[in-house]
């Protein structure tokens, strides 16, 4: 079995470090320790815990206060559905594999984060693409699902919050999408990382784990919470579920960090004000993109509804990496080229990092705008 190279963490990797304008960026500005403890107004007391904890294996499938603040994340779920990770990029892993195997159908939508296709199709599974379109605001089209789906499906896979649209799925169309899996008695795995950062406080969304029970939802600590230093992911699902992952997740993880687990467990109990903290930069990213998207007049998008990234196309000649390319030797901005997600001379740009990043990283992009228009791009 051979992975492809996945592209978006080759591109990142390769191009992130010492940057001057991460645009490629999709966290909210990250937390400081010391703002996390801070949040719990009981400073001393986490850090004498955390001196004095005996660095040991830790609970082998989670910390149990932190399972029963995952699970407070839902609406159905408690303890026993809950499985700690470490990221969410491993509990993404893990769930596709045991998913997985020859002659499995599946269904991915795209674009979308590429481990939700290149695991199954590593490990032997008929994949076939749901294209999410611009003119349909990067929603699936339920026709379209039902056709790929009626030869039979095994599993279908989704990204909600989108990444890199930022589209939102919400409940009633999530609803029509569960009857078409339980039709077929698939499996419905859905990439939920971004869930909690809606734009419109007037919509809430379910997690598929609670509107189906074949959902499989998983999640983590990095983007609405954060903290993607401290490594910590999850997967929620039926127990029977979790029993098969944790046969294989003995091969690779035994146990997550018992600190991060701890410092995750304290963030969830104090996510109300996160969100406060977190919310308002995410909107307000989002604001300043848009503005500076209606003065360009060759860049379109769909504005997104939720999470920290949107996907931008721009009129320009150039493939997608030649522009990424250039545009960070010349100006110093980064964007990650549509190419990583199958489209070209689409981008996408984070918005949610730091506003004064976002505001002189758009400033230069218009800059260089200008230079391939003075070349006849």
């Amino acid at each position: 079995m051979k992975m492809p190279v996945f592209t978006v963490e080759r591109w990142m990797d390769t191009y992130e470090t010492g940057v001057t304008y991460n645009l490629g960026e999709t966290c909210v500005d990250s937390l400081t320790l010391e703002e996390l403890l801070n949040l719990a107004d009981r400073k001393e007391e986490i850090l004498s815990r955390l001196l004095n904890l005996r660095l040991s294996y830790g609970h082998i499938t989670g910390n149990p206060d932190l399972k029963d603040q995952v699970a407070s994340l839902y609406e159905k779920q408690s303890r026993e559905n809950v499985l700690i990770m470490n990221g969410g990029s491993a509990a993404n892993y893990l769930a596709l594999t045991v998913l997985s195997e020859p002659g499995k159908r599946v269904i991915a939508a795209l674009p979308s984060y590429q481990q939700h296709y290149s695991i199954p199709e590593a490990f032997g599974a008929e994949v076939s693409f749901l294209w999410l379109r611009e003119e349909e605001d990067f929603l699936p089209n339920l026709k379209e699902l039902r056709k790929l789906a009626e030869p039979g499906v095994d599993l279908i896979c989704l990204c909600n919050p989108n990444n890199p649209t930022g589209a939102l799925l919400e409940e009633d169309l999530l609803k029509e999408i569960v009857a078409i899996a339980r039709k077929h008695k698939a499996w419905l795995f859905c990439d939920e990382v971004y869930r909690g950062l809606g734009h419109d406080e007037g919509v809430s969304v379910p997690s598929v784990a609670d509107l189906y029970e074949k959902g499989i939802s998983t999640g983590s600590m990095s983007k609405v919470y954060s903290l993607a230093g401290i490594r910590t992911g999850w997967i929620v699902a039926s127990p029977e579920f979790l029993k098969e992952c944790e046969l294989l997740r003995d091969y690779t993880t035994i146990s997550c960090a018992q600190m991060e687990e701890i410092l995750a467990a304290l963030a969830l109990e104090h996510r109300k004000t996160l969100r406060e903290r977190n919310l308002p930069v995410v909107l307000q990213g989002a604001a300043v993109l848009d503005a500076w998207v209606q003065k360009e007049p060759r860049v379109r998008y769909v504005k997104p509804k939720a999470g920290t990234t949107a996907f931008l196309h721009f009129g320009y000649a150039l493939n997608s990496e030649d522009f990424c390319k250039e545009l960070l030797k010349k100006y110093g901005v980064l964007l990650v080229p549509g190419s990583c997600f199958g489209m070209e001379h689409w981008y996408r740009l984070g918005y949610a990092y730091s506003p004064q990043v976002l505001e002189e990283g758009l400033q230069k992009i218009s800059l260089y705008f200008r230079d391939l228009e003075s070349r006849g791009l």
